[in-house]
């Protein structure tokens, strides 16, 4: 399926798809670095704390506070000074704050560095999809969106050897460290990747790109509230899983980082299947069907006992998961008004991050409410989630096919 969608295109675009899957999945691997070895830092500066790693976790809800701050700030940059430019210095910024994180003396100097990574963070995915997106034919779009949101699990994967290989002769601290591999993806994208062609035929200033905001008000909310639940959808499913695995299954680092390779190969898998079958059924009837897939599987995700059906169930699970995330960078590519389409997409996305930053610790909380039954708090909020995407996708607009060239549209933007 892979090889023969990237022979259609041309290397430039082949080289603008690479950058943004690689900027995206480095991006996302070291943010789940630092999800893994939360237990083993909080036994480090909170080692007599019974709550140690929910306050530990507080790192991850700071990073995705941050988040809209760097999609709008970058988005915004993209769209006045080019998507190529913006995407270096994002990559640039997220490797070596992630890097500096494994310095951290305290809690408090580790959680500041990791608001900051957030910020970085926030810029990459809006940036980069857009960079993609807009350098290909539109019929490789589902295809090439399935391909680019696959980023993240892939991070997430590559998180998760680390894990498994090398974090017992590293420490925590030698794995965030490893967070400053992305910088030398700078060197590929000075190199051998051109700016994206719609952006130079429209190069937006700051006042336009407010202002078509401002005009399309009503489908930025839909697709805020769109994807909140969304990121609900992934964080529920992702975030507490390691302190599922290990707080009420016992399992070692290393068991838990093998596990999360199972899933995340089962996410890549979805997420590049259902992108590309968008383009058959369409961008929302792709999603619900992905959504409504996740219900069934919660028993055995959740609730299964050993390693073996643990690693069966977050498979399936997270097939299903990334399966309706692949959907998504077209489909918000394709929603967004064409002057903001470097701030639009990646800030929606970041503010519905925002809305469901604090998923670690509800889950987390709502785990120790349950007597440490993290297994039951992660389906409680699964189940809602899954419904909540089918609702608001299946009902919102669609705006599959829409032309990227100014003055060839061949609709505006939502209408279906």
């Amino acid at each position: 399926m892979i090889l023969p969608e990237l022979r259609a295109l041309s290397a430039q675009q082949r080289n603008a798809v690479l950058a943004a899957f690689l900027g995206w999945t480095l991006d996302a691997f070291d943010f789940f670095l630092f999800v893994f070895i939360i237990p083993e830092i909080a036994a480090e500066f909170l080692p007599k704390a019974p709550d140690g790693a929910t306050q530990v976790g507080l790192a991850v809800n700071l990073t995705l506070v941050m988040r809209p701050v760097g999609a709008l700030l970058f988005g915004l940059l993209a769209d006045r000074f080019g998507r190529r430019p913006t995407l270096t210095i994002d990559i640039l910024c997220y490797s070596v704050l992630a890097f500096l994180s494994g310095f951290s003396p305290n809690l408090t100097t580790l959680l500041v560095l990791r608001a900051l990574f957030g910020v970085a963070m926030g810029g990459e995915w809006g940036v980069g999809a857009s960079l993609a997106l807009e350098t290909i034919p539109e019929k490789s779009r589902g295809f090439v969106s399935g391909l680019l949101q696959a980023g993240y699990p892939t991070g997430y994967l590559l998180a998760s050897l680390a894990t498994a290989l090398v974090a017992k002769q590293i420490g925590w601290r030698g794995l965030l460290f490893l967070g400053l591999i992305p910088a030398f993806l700078v060197l590929f994208l000075r190199q051998r990747v051109d700016e994206s062609p719609a952006w130079k035929e429209e190069q937006p200033t700051m006042i336009g790109a407010w202002k078509a905001i401002l005009r399309h008000w009503p489908l930025f909310l839909f697709a805020i509230a769109m994807m909140t639940c969304f990121n609900f959808f992934s964080h529920g499913t992702q975030d507490v899983y390691p302190l599922f695995l290990k707080e009420q299954h016992h399992l070692d680092l290393a068991t838990r980082g093998t596990i999360g390779i199972v899933f995340n190969i089962g996410a890549i898998i979805g997420g590049v299947v259902f992108g590309t079958w968008s383009e058959k059924i369409g961008r929302r009837r792709a999603i619900v069907i992905a959504a409504l897939l996740a219900l069934p599987v919660i028993p055995f995700w959740a609730f299964a006992q050993g390693p073996v059906l643990l690693a069966a169930g977050a498979f399936m699970m997270q097939f299903c998961v990334q399966a309706a995330w692949g959907v998504v960078p077209a489909h918000l590519n394709e929603l967004s008004p064409a002057q903001v389409r470097g701030t639009f997409p990646g800030f929606a996305y970041q503010l519905g991050n925002l809305l469901a930053s604090w998923n670690y610790t509800i889950e987390a909380g709502l785990g120790d409410h349950f007597n440490k039954n993290y297994g039951l708090a992660i389906a409680s909020v699964t189940a809602v989630v899954a419904v909540c995407v089918a609702l608001i996708a299946g009902f919102g607009p669609e705006a599959k096919g829409v032309r990227f060239v100014r003055g060839s549209e061949a609709r505006p933007a939502g209408v279906t």
